[in-house]
Formats: structure tokens, sequence, C-alpha cells
């Protein structure tokens, strides 16, 4: 019991995210609507805003349906929200929501060229919900997630790692196996982590849609926060790199 009484919280998130499951019982027979990876690899994410500038810094999001915003109109979309967070702190940057519903990490690490096109400066990695909702090894997505890491920050990005936990319908071992992943990652690679995408929103019935998986606007708002958090302090030093850049010398 003891040994158990450290992952409290973790405990408590698995479970959270079992009831949204167990909660969602729709059409498809699966966990939620979300489309298999073999088909959502090969879609095309969302299309940057008209009003982006076409070679400005980008801030892109690569994720799954938490990502794109399942259910919600485009602009309730946590990435949206951080757009207008960023903007209405004066920072020149455009987000790219890059989230595709149904996406493992192994569809993801697939369309990472994509995403990763253009001026990008930070990838939040919101990736590895669906890998734990289907119980896929550990291993898999920890390789995955890695090399995804390492691609981007070989091109000089910087990466958030947003955490994820896994239901406890594979066992104790498996859902704090799964939740060590990220922080492991944020260590190893010296990433920025948010410890829990979902935190204050998972298996709360009225921040989550009739599915119990997705966020409603509220939810999506608490979403944006937690990233945000994070985010900020990461673009603000790149703006001022860029600043300084810029600067003619004296």
């Amino acid at each position: 019991m003891s040994h158990l009484s450290r992952f409290g919280p973790v405990i408590v998130a698995a479970v959270c995210l079992s009831v949204c499951v167990s909660a969602c019982g729709t059409r498809s027979g699966r966990p939620d609507d979300r489309v298999e990876p073999s088909d959502a690899a090969g879609s095309a994410p969302a299309a940057l805003p008209a009003v982006a500038p076409a070679n400005g810094p980008r801030v892109v999001v690569l994720g799954d349906s938490l990502t794109a915003g399942l259910g919600l109109a485009p602009a309730a979309a946590f990435p949206t929200r951080l757009q207008r967070r960023l903007e209405e702190s004066g920072l020149k940057y455009t987000v790219v929501n890059a989230g595709v519903s149904g996406d493992t990490s192994a569809g993801g690490l697939s369309r990472l060229e994509w995403a990763l096109d253009g001026d990008v400066r930070v990838l939040v990695l919101a990736l590895g919900g669906n890998d734990g909702l289907r119980g896929l090894p550990v291993a898999e997505l920890t390789r995955n997630l890695s090399e995804i890491i390492e691609r981007a920050q070989a091109r000089g990005v910087k990466v958030v790692v947003a955490g994820m936990e896994a239901p406890p319908n594979y066992g104790v071992d498996y859902t704090l196996a799964f939740h060590k992943v990220y922080p492991a990652l944020a260590k190893k690679y010296h990433a920025a982590l948010v410890p829990f995408l979902l935190e204050h929103v998972a298996g709360i019935a009225d921040l989550n849609q009739a599915d119990g998986i997705h966020p409603t606007i509220e939810g999506a708002q608490i979403v944006a926060d937690n990233v945000w958090a994070v985010l900020q302090p990461i673009v603000e030093e790149d703006a001022r790199r860029q600043a300084a850049q810029k600067s003619p010398s004296p």
C-alpha cells in the first residue's frame, strides 16, 4: 500500500480517464468516435489561419482529437485559445493546430515533417492519449515520442511535452509505466513539461462533452491555461532572442 500511495494522483487521474472512456458508448464500439490511425495519418491537419504570416515564427501543437478540438468550433479548440493569449501578450507567433483525431504517437511521428515545416520555434507535443486507450506498448510510446523530440530539437525547435495518463484498464503496472514516460522524456531531453494536459478537466462532467472524453468550451479553456503556463516563458524568451539578433551592434 505504501508503494501505491506515492502514485495517488496518477491513479486518480487514470480512474477519471477510465470513467470518461466507460461513459462513452459510441456507434463505432470503440472508446470514442475517433478515426483509426491508419486513416488519420494521411489526413491533412488544420490549415494555417488565412491571416497568418507565411514566414512568421510558429508554435505547432502536434496532437490528436484533444488538440483538433473534436466537437468544438475551431475557435474554441485550445490551440486557438493559445493564439489569442499570444496576441494579447503582443507576441507575433502563429499557432498551428496540427491535431488529427485518432492519432497515436506513431501517427504523429509519421507526419512530423509536415508539422515542422516553416519557421517553427516551439513544438507542443500532445500525443499518447490514444496509445493509452488502446493499451499500446509503453516502449513504443517512448520510442515514438523520443524520435519526435530528437528530430524537432535537431532543427533548433524548443519542445513542450504535454503529459497524458492511461486508464487503469490494463493494470497498475501499465498505468504507472505510462505515467513515467512524460517526465522522464522531459528530463532526458531538457524539455519543458506540462505534467497532465487534462489537469482539472478529466473526469469532471461539466467540463467534458457527452462522450465524457473531449473537453467542452470551458474545459478547452482550462487545457489552454495548463499549456500556456509552460509555453508563455518559452515564447517570451524566444522573442527576446529574436529582438536581440535584429538589434544593430553598438
